[in-house]
């Protein structure tokens, strides 16, 4: 076997490994529910797996060089989404989509998840994982665009097993799927969540910072629940 060939079977078992890790996290954390905070130690782990085996910081969207970019980037879209989620939760036909039981809270807890539980127990493990460590073992042997489509596939792939549990917390989205667990939501959850990785994995790309991806993503996340509190606020006056 030539060494480029040999190098070639190394990262296509690398990117297998890391997809099984990733399934084994996702299957333990929904199945045991450890604290929020061990997800951000899981992020670490996978980056110190990636850095062990050759990785960059560079390759891992990391690097210091990209940081400005990727926080303008950053900055940019979550004004976007602000702006989009204002809109949506003063409209009575989309508000209810905000109203999820989860986040049903007092104000101080309503902060403290948007700006720990959610950047430090979601974000950080899912754009280190999806955007960082597979982005940056899956460019080693595939094109960008097989790289974009597969992490973003992925990503899909993962939210099947919270998908199960929404329509039983968010009364909005049981009575536009049909009730909780049900097959048009774990499909349709599954469809936007693709459609967000693609989102993120653009963005990473076009900054070549995760920065930039995990900005959208703590705005996609954190805002909905901040301005769910708006709408639970909007609902009581009403």
């Amino acid at each position: 076997m030539t060494t480029s060939a040999a190098r070639l079977t190394h990262d296509r078992r690398v990117s297998a490994a890391a997809v099984a890790v990733l399934a084994a996290i996702n299957v333990t954390d929904h199945t045991l529910h450890p604290p929020w905070w061990v997800r951000t130690l899981e992020g670490a782990g996978l980056v110190v797996w990636a850095r062990s085996d050759g990785l960059s910081w560079s390759q891992l969207g990391l690097g210091r060089d990209r940081l400005g970019a990727g926080c303008r980037w950053a900055l940019g879209v979550i004004g976007v989404v602000a702006g989009g989620y204002a809109v949506a939760v003063l409209l009575p036909l989309t508000r209810p989509a905000f109203q999820d039981d989860r986040y049903h809270l007092p104000l101080p807890d309503v902060l403290r998840t948007a700006f720990v539980v959610i950047p430090l127990g979601t974000v950080v493990l899912e754009e280190l994982a999806f955007r960082s460590v597979l982005w940056g073992v899956f460019s080693r042997h595939l094109r960008p665009w097989q790289v974009l489509v597969g992490t973003s596939v992925l990503f899909g792939c993962w939210h099947v097993l919270p998908a199960a549990g929404v329509g039983t917390t968010n009364r909005g989205v049981s009575e536009a799927v049909g009730g909780a667990g049900s097959a048009v939501l774990v499909a349709g959850t599954v469809a936007l969540t693709t459609v967000g990785g693609l989102v993120f994995g653009e963005l990473r790309r076009r900054s070549g910072s995760v920065v930039a991806s995990a900005g959208a993503h703590w705005a996609t996340n954190a805002l909905g629940v901040l301005f769910g509190l708006v709408a639970w606020r909007l609902e009581g006056e009403g």
